[in-house]
């Protein structure tokens, strides 16, 4: 009887673990359609507690040069703000900093410094306007001190009270980099090391001035005429503590897992890290899934782009960044998720139909329908037709034909005619008309 249920035991492991396979392999399966169809170039990490059960990169279609690995870097943009985060609160924590000191205390030349807080800077509510978008002055490809940085700012004109809204803006970021070299008085990229890295044991996380090749670093691409074209790269000193940082898909999803397993900070500093104010928390963001709230942050910098997810009560992290930018990072992470968590997942139809521009761009306009109380606005973008519905965030539509257009992970279709579009959705048609 012992042996029988020895057995039993045995084989249902084999079967969990089949399904396992099956489960990672479909994934791969996803990630390497998209490479083979130049959609996607970029690494996935999946993390289970402290395991990693899945990751890979990938690299150009049928390049001859070596391919990339789970050890190869990648500038991972906005994300490095959780990074920054991260230190500020532990300073808090160390009583070297309090989350209600005024900007005031370390720059108090710059407009409403005596109103706004840390906590504002943290949290995208001092009204400081975003630097990258700010002014035609401020060039990403040339190194800037931060004297200079700091007088940029300063002469900003605020764009609302402090603490009344949310607005994201790297300023913010940038200055809590600078408060952060100001308390302790060493470099933000030795704070990194110190207060991170070396105590997360990373390996490939850092920051760098170029990309080089001889560290198995990459440079992103964007697809241009039928061929992927590297990006021109931005001088670091401008993105700064807001997004400098290089790391890997693995070592975010550790870093994530660090956080709420209480590796870097204290739970009460978690605690606080996560309470959302206008969808904003301190260096995190929250990214739905079904029932499933993941915490992290998303980056974009370059032609990269990137995301990294934790999921607490599941102790699940994920993290993907993309070095080659052909196609919606969140409709790749809407497919592996949905291949992860065994849901219905059909893979994208890649077939490709080039529309003349003037025919896109006599489909813009805004239709509204007699049957929904719903309207799409349809702009031409780059070849592209760009739908946005009332209330929802944009998405790019496929051509697979010179009127037809598709959305494949929410199943939409649209056909236009004259001055009309017809939605076909679930097995629904619902006519719209131009306004």
């Amino acid at each position: 009887m012992k042996k029988t249920l020895f057995l039993f035991a045995f084989l249902l492991s084999l079967t969990i673990s089949a399904q396992e396979n099956a489960r990672f392999k479909k994934i791969d399966s996803l990630l390497s359609y998209l490479n083979h169809n130049n959609r996607f170039m970029g690494q996935i990490s999946i993390r289970e507690g402290d395991d990693v059960v899945f990751e890979k990169a990938y690299g150009l279609p049928n390049s001859k040069e070596a391919q990339p690995n789970k050890n190869t870097k990648y500038k991972i943009g906005s994300i490095t703000k959780t990074f920054t985060a991260v230190m500020v609160m532990q300073l808090t924590e160390e009583k070297r900093l309090k989350l209600d000191d005024k900007l005031s205390k370390f720059y108090p030349k710059i407009p409403n410094a005596d109103k706004i807080t840390i906590n504002d800077l943290l949290r995208h509510r001092s009204g400081i306007p975003d630097y990258v978008n700010a002014d035609t002055t401020t060039s990403m490809k040339t190194t800037i001190s931060k004297k200079e940085m700091l007088a940029k700012i300063t002469n900003y004109k605020p764009i609302f009270e402090p603490n009344s809204k949310a607005e994201y803006s790297n300023s913010n970021y940038y200055l809590l980099g600078c408060i952060i070299e100001d308390v302790t008085k060493i470099s933000y990229k030795t704070n990194l090391k110190n207060r991170i890295v070396d105590k997360l044991k990373l390996k490939n996380t850092y920051i760098v001035d170029k990309t080089d090749a001889k560290r198995n670093e990459v440079v992103s691409y964007i697809y241009k005429d039928e061929k992927w074209e590297a990006v021109p790269e931005w001088d670091m000193s401008l993105p700064f503590s807001a997004g400098a940082i290089t790391s890997t898909a693995n070592d975010l999803t550790y870093f994530l897992r660090a956080i709420f397993s209480g590796k870097l900070l204290k739970p009460s500093s978690v605690d606080e890290m996560t309470q959302l104010r206008e969808s904003y928390g301190i260096g995190l963001v929250t990214f739905p899934f079904g029932e499933r709230k993941f915490f992290g942050h998303t980056g974009g910098i370059e032609g990269f782009k990137s995301v990294v997810g934790y999921y607490p009560a599941e102790k699940m992290g994920i993290s993907l960044i993309v070095n080659g930018d052909n196609f919606n990072r969140n409709d790749i992470m809407i497919g592996v998720l949905s291949i992860y968590y065994k849901m219905p997942f059909t893979f994208p139809n890649l077939k490709s139909f080039k529309v003349n521009e003037t025919v896109l761009k006599s489909y813009e306009g805004t239709y509204a329908s007699k049957e929904i109380p719903l309207k799409i606005n349809i702009k031409a973008d780059k070849g592209q037709i760009i739908a946005q519905a009332t209330g929802q965030g944009a998405f790019p539509l496929n051509a697979i034909s010179e009127n037809e257009f598709v959305f494949d992970p929410a199943g939409v279709s649209m056909t236009f005619g004259d001055k009309t579009m017809l939605l076909k959705q679930g097995g629904v048609d619902i006519k719209f008309v131009k306004e």
